[in-house]
């Protein structure tokens, strides 16, 4: 099947972008089973202070993020997409069995291999998606909406069981469904493959020697295997971490400027839009990724066990509602911009990502309210809480699937790897502070009661609530700037 024949599909989405959220959806139950264990474990089992787990917790999303750059960065110029995809997957899965095997004495040696191995899948499966369209086709948004929607089924399921196998069986167990569902997942990719053309072949040129391809491909391999021992260190070494950020954000700007330089001026503009988006949402992930650390936490300690009036792990809440709110309103959303667009009403990218801030800033100020529900222990409302988790869901849907989207749309096509990479790098330093913030909300006390961490992390809330909502005027306000910048994309 040819590109063309690919991208003229009739309908609201092409038949392709099942099979690619499939593969997505089970790399998702993998990647948020992970994370919604991590924090815990680390107090619960590596023995850590809430604070230095938040810390290393963060250090190990960034790292995540941080590689999706590298990742999509030897995708454009080496690999291609399915390459990447398949040899990522590949590591997710030994890191996953590797910390089944022995959670405690293996976790950092794990964690490497999962956090190299989601650098390599990561930003590769959203730009295939992005393949599926042609420039200018209005239905990407809606394509990128229900792509989200589909592969939160796997992030439900993986936050949910993975938390309940560890609190029911073992964390043995726990990483091992990780690993399982990673295979799942990567089987789908390779069965399917061949329905999806020419997109995500390497890019090496045909004038190369099959050897020279080898050559270069077996490079890449062996160098991501070298720099697992790197990243060990760096997790572990939360100050090394702070200066592996410090250096990695200029450096890689850098060398997005050296290839800018080949574009038009016309490129370079909408290239600009791109660098203001990624840079706001470096604060919306700084905000929104609480969710692994900080209310992990909260959950474990201040939440009540009913969810009105039913039974509830409060953990199991907070790794699994953003999920349900996004299965079920992503695909409202995405249709909702259709029908703006047809009748010229639909708001442009930055206002949507005004909009994402203003919602979670409300839902950080739901946070901030359970205090004034809280009993005598310390314990607070699992219904407020599960309400906030809605409102910072509607701000991730106007921002998160509209910005991968737009991605896509202002990089030149030599560059959309790297700006997709670019993306989730912005992540990563949203996840570097994420882990920041979190850790400046806990207290030192490890004996502190549920009562005091309660005020603690709800103080915390308060002023993140403060900041979302500055941010989200900020970019309403400059909305009409950058999109003299965006010129037709819309």
């Amino acid at each position: 099947m040819t590109l063309d024949e690919i991208q003229d599909f009739k309908g609201k989405y092409p038949k392709q972008l099942w099979f690619l959220f499939l593969s997505e959806m089970w790399e998702r139950f993998s990647f948020y089973g992970m994370r919604g264990m991590l924090t815990i474990f680390m107090v619960e089992k590596l023995l850590l202070t809430e604070k230095e787990s938040q810390l290393r917790y963060g250090a190990t999303q960034a790292f995540v993020y941080t590689l999706a750059f590298v990742g999509g960065l030897f995708a454009d110029k080496i690999l291609g997409f399915r390459k990447s995809l398949f040899w990522g997957g590949f590591l997710m899965i030994v890191g996953s069995f590797t910390l089944a095997f022995s959670p405690v004495s293996l976790f950092y040696i794990g964690i490497s291999f999962t956090i190299v191995g989601t650098g390599f899948f990561k930003p590769n499966i959203s730009t295939m998606v992005g393949a599926l369209y042609k420039e200018g086709d209005p239905r990407r948004d809606a394509g990128f909406s229900l792509f989200y929607s589909g592969i939160n089924i796997g992030a439900l399921l993986g936050g949910i069981l993975c938390i309940w196998a560890a609190d029911t069986f073992s964390w043995n167990i726990a990483f091992a469904l990780a690993g399982i569902f990673m295979v799942f997942g990567l089987a789908i990719f390779v069965f399917t493959q061949n329905k999806i053309g020419p997109i995500g072949l390497s890019p090496l040129s045909d004038n190369l020697s099959k050897q020279r391809k080898l050559t270069y491909e077996v490079a890449v391999y062996l160098g991501s295997l070298a720099i697992i021992p790197l990243i060990l260190i760096l997790v572990r070494k939360t100050e090394y971490t702070d200066l592996f950020m410090y250096t990695v954000g200029p450096l890689t700007l850098l060398y997005l400027l050296w290839e800018m330089r080949k574009f038009s001026l016309a490129e370079n503009k909408k290239l600009i839009a791109a660098l203001v988006l990624i840079l706001f949402s470096i604060f919306f992930w700084a905000f929104f990724e609480q969710s692994g650390g900080s209310l992990s936490l909260f959950a474990r300690h201040n939440l009540s066990k009913y969810l009105l009036g039913i039974p509830m792990n409060p953990n199991a809440v907070n790794n699994g509602a953003n999920s349900v709110f996004v299965i079920v309103f992503s695909p409202l959303v995405g249709l909702a911009w259709l029908w703006l667009y047809k009748r010229k009403l639909e708001p442009n990218t930055i206002v949507k990502f005004g909009l994402g801030f203003l919602f979670v800033g409300l839902s950080f100020y739901a946070y901030y309210a359970t205090r004034f529900f809280a009993n005598s222990q310390g314990i607070t409302s699992l219904n407020i809480f599960t309400f906030a988790c809605f409102v910072a869901t509607l701000g991730e849907l106007c921002l998160s699937p509209i910005g991968l989207s737009a991605m896509t749309k202002l990089s030149p096509r030599p560059l959309q790897g790297i700006m997709m990479g670019l993306w989730f790098l912005a992540s990563a330093y949203g996840q570097y502070l994420a882990g920041i913030f979190g850790a400046d909300m806990s207290l030192d006390n490890k004996d502190a009661s549920a009562t005091e961490k309660l005020f603690a992390y709800t103080d915390g809330y308060k002023h993140l609530a403060i900041y979302a909502l500055i941010a989200g005027v900020v970019m309403i306000l400059i909305s009409p700037l950058i999109k003299k910048l965006m010129q037709e994309v819309k």
